[in-house]
């Protein structure tokens, strides 16, 4: 059994990632590992045999692939792609048929003749009872305008998601038992909600005049956040480029001096009349190595994971206009996701600070290694020269101009 299960998460979780449109924010991988987990949550309170548990979690893993091919009837595609999986490692016909039979049990308006069907059901509506409903609610309408063409306004949303959760429910009693609870506190806050949406709806009526006069007033501030976004970050990285000349100044400048004191220096330590030139020379190497390593850690590039997910999208949780977010991503689901950008000001502005915010950070962390570079490298001069003119007097030896740093 643990085999046959193992085999179909797999080919689901790869048959997903490679066919499922990027358009589909809700009914996706992750709603499907929900559903199996909820199904796992019920399993665990329930007796029920071996081959039972199979056919429900293999239904469960396939019950939304149908989206690869269809929107509507999906669940019938579903169980073609489920019995080509299930074909293909020999199981017999009679359970293919009892998980095609879980499968379209999902349809919308179906009622579930068996305690399997039910389980899946209220699986598959166990978001209802969630703390996160309001985000999945979300995901669900961003999802209908992007392969429905089905924009929803926030009160029609509200109001269908009312109706949806007072006409429905739980087909089985131990999810009732564990679920209706909760989903009766979704129902009531989003019919808080609609009549907050009332109140702010009767307002927006009464001052439309005055929020016209707005809209138009909004143009000029909007060129000027943007010409203020432009000049921040232009000025960000000019002192970006700045801090780089200045690091590779101080490597350059390090790395001829490293190469005289090897040049000029270590030789001379072979013979026994210029021991006291060691120690000199060991510290002014040692400073010199110092600021080139410093010089580096202060220009070395720092570059994420590269990914992100749609739900970071829809959630507006990933910066878009940062490289190391998106440079593993293939170029369809970048372009869909700055499409989501660009239309969502928000978001963009959002994106933008963020921007902004980060380039300050890395700003802040080559000026401190570079001031600390500076600093390590005029110490090492000053000290250097000292110990030079300390070993000279020692050694009871006139230095030459040449052999001081």
């Amino acid at each position: 059994m643990e085999n046959t299960i193992l085999e179909a998460e797999k080919y689901v979780i790869s048959y997903l990632n490679n066919n499922l449109d990027a358009s589909f924010v809700y009914h996706n991988l992750a709603h499907t590992q929900r559903v199996v987990d909820k199904i796992n949550e019920l399993l665990a309170e329930t007796p029920l045999s071996d081959t039972e548990k199979e056919q429900l979690l293999i239904a469960a893993w396939f019950h939304d692939t149908g989206f690869t091919k269809t929107i509507e009837n999906h669940e019938k595609e579903s169980v073609k792609i489920a019995t080509e999986f299930l074909e293909s490692h020999n199981i017999s016909k009679e359970k293919i048929d009892a998980i095609s039979a879980i499968i379209l049990a999902t349809e919308m308006d179906y009622q579930p003749k068996t305690q399997l069907e039910g389980f899946i059901r209220d699986a598959d509506c166990a978001h209802l009872s969630s703390k996160n409903y309001n985000d999945y609610a979300a995901l669900l309408r961003k999802e209908w305008e992007l392969t429905l063409g089905k924009k929803v306004s926030k009160s029609e949303w509200i109001q269908e998601n009312i109706r949806f959760l007072t006409n429905h429910t739980f087909h089985t009693d131990l999810a009732t038992k564990k679920w209706e609870k909760r989903k009766g506190k979704n129902l009531a806050s989003l019919l808080k909600n609609q009549n907050k949406v009332k109140t702010n709806t009767q307002k927006l009526k009464q001052k439309k005049a005055e929020l016209n006069f707005k809209k138009e007033k909004l143009d000029l501030p909007d060129r000027g956040i943007e010409t203020m976004f432009r000049v921040a970050l232009r000025n960000h990285i000019t002192l970006s480029d700045i801090a780089d000349t200045k690091a590779n100044i101080l490597l350059s400048v390090n790395a001829i001096i490293i190469s005289l004191v090897l040049s000029n220096l270590v030789s001379k330590l072979d013979n026994p009349t210029n021991n006291y030139l060691i120690w000199p020379t060991f510290i002014f190497a040692l400073f010199t190595v110092i600021s080139i390593v410093l010089s580096v850690i202060a220009t070395r590039p720092n570059v994420t994971s590269g990914k992100f997910t749609k739900e970071d999208v829809a959630n507006k949780k990933v910066n878009l206009l940062f490289f190391g977010n998106f440079h593993k991503m293939k170029l369809h689901e970048f372009e869909w996701a700055m499409q989501e950008m660009m239309q969502d000001k928000e978001y963009l502005y959002g994106s933008l600070t963020k921007d902004l915010y980060f380039l300050g950070l890395v700003l802040n962390r080559k000026y401190k290694i570079l001031r600390l570079t500076y600093t390590v490298f005029a110490v090492g001069i000053i000290v250097s020269v000292i110990a030079f003119a300390a070993a000279f007097q020692i050694a009871g030896v006139e230095p030459p101009i040449s052999a001081l740093p």
